[in-house]
This record gives structure tokens, C-alpha cells and sequence, in this order.
């Protein structure tokens, strides 16, 4: 009877031992990590995401499965899924900040920040230790790692020089209630559509111009629904790869370094293309037909100020403009 069991439990590890030859997914699953963008393909967050699959699904030897769900939900909506676990990961604008770390969402701000060497500075020290703490404490949201978007620009069907030409004009803004703000105080009639929506909103005439980041105003095809691009420069914009905390804890301390080692590949990566890619995003608009100008950037910046200056005092307490420009 003895060496009945030890022949069956022999041919048992011998028939496990083929099968996992011939068909290893079959006997072990991948975990499985979504990670949504509101963005399409192109963007740079949406190209961080594709380069953090390639090296999280190569270095856990396809222990991870990576699917990317891009340009299908709203920043908002994919925030609001990614906080409640329904998706693992994000690689998103800061909405996360602004929902659940509201006192620090000057990180994400016009004229506060100076450039991204600025930005990184400032993320990096206490200031930016405490916000990414109240994201997590607020929104079991926790960031991993920041991407460089590049400056925020404007572009518009009529030129624009100073702040007197965007007096009334129906700017589309995400729904950010300190943008908006700013916008209003600049002069112009900022209209709030969702991500999704830009093109159509532009092409429809609901709005008449728009303001994002070059890889956004590239990948939405902006090019075909207006005919200026002004280099306002007014805002340095990042976003950020996150992961739901939940889904973060429950896994093996090896398996949290590969995740956080994969966004940091990805991130620097992004950072480094985005950097050298900046100005030949520039070029390629112009070739696809928007005309640039250079408008007098200062005088919007002196009109946003008391705007900005009152924003420190009612929605970001925790710090200063001069606080921050001083690092």
C-alpha cells in the first residue's frame, strides 16, 4: 500500500511537472492590474502606462497582467473607480489631489509653480510628503510616481496677445473650480466640459478656444478644430501614477518593489521623452497647421495674480506663494 501512494504521489508531481512545461498560465494566473487614463493614445501619460506594463509584465516573469483602459473615462470617473478598488491603478491628471488633499492642490495650480526641476522640488519636501499623505488617508490613492506633461498653452480660432483678447471668450476648462478662478479673473468665460468632451465641445462651437499641455492639445487632434496656438506657458503640469492603497497592502513586500520600480522606469522614462519631446511637439502643430504666437505672457500673469494671492488664503492654507516660489 506504501508504494501504491509513493507511485501515485511520484506521478502526480511528474504529470504537474509536464503540464507546467506545456501550459504554465494555465496552472498559475497573473494578477491582473487596470490601470485607467482619460487620455488617448500618444499622450504622455497614456505612453507611461504602455511602458510601465512592458516592464512590470517582463520583470515579474508574467506574475502581472497589465490592461490599459485609455481615453474612455473622465478624470473624475477615474479617480472615483480607482478609489474605490474597482481599478488598481491611474495614471491621471491630479484629480486625486484635488479631491482628497483639496489644502495642497496648488501643486496643480496656474503661475505657482515655476518649471518642473520647481515642481519636482517642492513634491519632494515636506510640503509635498504631507499632500501625498492626505491623499492616501483621504482616498486610498497612493502615488507612485510623477509624470512631466510639459506647460500648459492656449489655443483659440482668433489671435491671442494680451488679456483684453480673451475678454468673454468661451474657454473650455476641466471642471477645477481654482482654474476657473483664475480664468474669470484673466477675463475670459470659462466653460467646463470633461475631458472626453474637448474635441466635440471645439468643433461644435459650445466652446471657442481651449488651454492644455501640448501632448494633449496633439493627441485630441485640436489641430483640426482651431487655428491658433498661444504659448501662455501658465501652468507646469504634471500627473501622476497611482495605485489603489487596498490593493497596494495586500501584496508581498517583493511584489510592492517591482510596482514601485516599474513606475519609477516608467516615469523617468516619460520624464526624459517628454523633456527632449517638448519643443518637436511644438513643431509638428505648427506642421499640421496651427499658427503660433507669442502673446506678452507676463501681463497674464499680473492679471491672475490677486486671484492666485487670494486662492493661497481661502483654498490652500498650509503654505504660501512666497513659501513656495522661495524653493
Amino acid at each position: 500500500m506504501k508504494n501504491k501512494n509513493r507511485d501515485y504521489l511520484l506521478l502526480s508531481f511528474i504529470t504537474i511537472l509536464f503540464l507546467f512545461f506545456l501550459f504554465p498560465e494555465r496552472l498559475f494566473s497573473a494578477e491582473k492590474i487596470r490601470i485607467g487614463s482619460p487620455f488617448k493614445e500618444g499622450h504622455i501619460l497614456v505612453e507611461a502606462a504602455k511602458k510601465f506594463k512592458e516592464i512590470l509584465e517582463k520583470e515579474s516573469g508574467g506574475r502581472f497582467e497589465v490592461e490599459i483602459q485609455a481615453g474612455v473615462e473622465s478624470e473624475e470617473k477615474i479617480n472615483e473607480l480607482n478609489s474605490k478598488g474597482q481599478i488598481e491603478m491611474q495614471s491621471n491628471g491630479h484629480r486625486a489631489l484635488e479631491i482628497f488633499g483639496s489644502k495642497y492642490f496648488c501643486f496643480n495650480a496656474p503661475y505657482v509653480m515655476k518649471d518642473f526641476e520647481h515642481f519636482i522640488r517642492v513634491w519632494e519636501g515636506s510640503l509635498g510628503k504631507k499632500a501625498r499623505e492626505e491623499v492616501e488617508k483621504n482616498g486610498i490613492v497612493k502615488y507612485l510616481g510623477i509624470v512631466y506633461r510639459g506647460l500648459r498653452q492656449t489655443t483659440a480660432n482668433k489671435p491671442i496677445y494680451n488679456p483684453a483678447d480673451v475678454y468673454g471668450l468661451k474657454l473650455r476648462l476641466p471642471t477645477v473650480k481654482t482654474w476657473i478662478a483664475v480664468w474669470k479673473e484673466i477675463g475670459a468665460d470659462p466653460i467646463p466640459i470633461p475631458l472626453p468632451e474637448l474635441y466635440e465641445s471645439l468643433k461644435t462651437g459650445r466652446a471657442e478656444a481651449s488651454e492644455g499641455d501640448l501632448p494633449q492639445i496633439s493627441s485630441f487632434k485640436l489641430d483640426e478644430v482651431q487655428k491658433y496656438l498661444i504659448i501662455t506657458n501658465h501652468l507646469v503640469q504634471t500627473g501622476g501614477m497611482m495605485v489603489n492603497k487596498d490593493f497596494f497592502n495586500k501584496l508581498s513586500k517583493e511584489d510592492q518593489n517591482l510596482l514601485i520600480n516599474a513606475v519609477k522606469q516608467a516615469c523617468d522614462w516619460a520624464n526624459d521623452t517628454m523633456k527632449r519631446g517638448e519643443n518637436a511637439l511644438l513643431v509638428e502643430l505648427q506642421r499640421k497647421g496651427l499658427q503660433v504666437i507669442i502673446p506678452d505672457a507676463e501681463s497674464f500673469r499680473m492679471k491672475a495674480r490677486p486671484t492666485v494671492e487670494d486662492l493661497f488664503k481661502t483654498e490652500w492654507p498650509v503654505t504660501t506663494w512666497e513659501e513656495i516660489l522661495a524653493q
